[in-house]
């Protein structure tokens, strides 16, 4: 009879060697860092599988996400850099790429002639609607509760807020006007 030999995880393995060389403080916080960095590339890869039919990387997009929400369809390229929190240059290649596959066209602002506009096409809309059906599909497939997905947001949000990443505001802005 063959001993089927259970795969360890290597993150506890490495808490233990932390604990074990006395930094019992950091052990567990950095599991935690580890667990996160891991889970995101788990993560990536996932929703990059989700997303390969539609040609679409994930910051592609969320772009095509922000613009279908917004009410006009359109936003500036630098409200799009700040809501997705890129820089500039990757909002510029994301939208290239976009335009190149007519899923964006791109217009100068009429009263401030240095913005450039982005907006969604309808082949964008037909588009990042078919993949949203297909990424909420993989959402949901996430092996958590409700429950546990609505914690581990909040957790995660806290150190988010902790570190910078949003300024807090009981107040949500919609488009680019607050």
């Amino acid at each position: 009879m063959a001993i089927r030999s259970e795969r360890s995880d290597p993150i506890r393995v490495a808490v233990t060697n932390w604990e074990r060389h006395g930094w019992l403080e950091a052990a567990t916080p950095m599991g935690m860092v580890t667990s996160v960095m891991r889970v995101q590339q788990i993560l990536a890869a996932d929703v990059d599988r989700v997303l390969k039919p539609f040609e679409l990387s994930f910051a592609r997009f969320e772009l095509l996400c922000l613009l279908a929400f917004s009410s006009r369809g359109t936003l500036p390229m630098g409200v799009v850099g700040e809501r997705l929190q890129v820089h500039p240059a990757s909002v510029t290649n994301a939208a290239d790429r976009l335009e190149r596959n007519g899923l964006v066209s791109r217009s100068r602002d009429t009263t401030d002639r240095r913005k450039v506009i982005v907006g969604i096409t309808d082949a964008g809309r037909e588009l990042v609607e078919a993949a949203t059906v297909r990424l909420n599909e993989y959402f949901v497939s996430i092996p958590l509760s409700h429950e546990q997905h609505s914690r581990l947001f909040a957790e995660l949000r806290l150190l988010r807020s902790a570190h910078g990443d949003f300024e807090s505001s009981p107040t949500m802005c919609v488009d680019h006007v607050c």
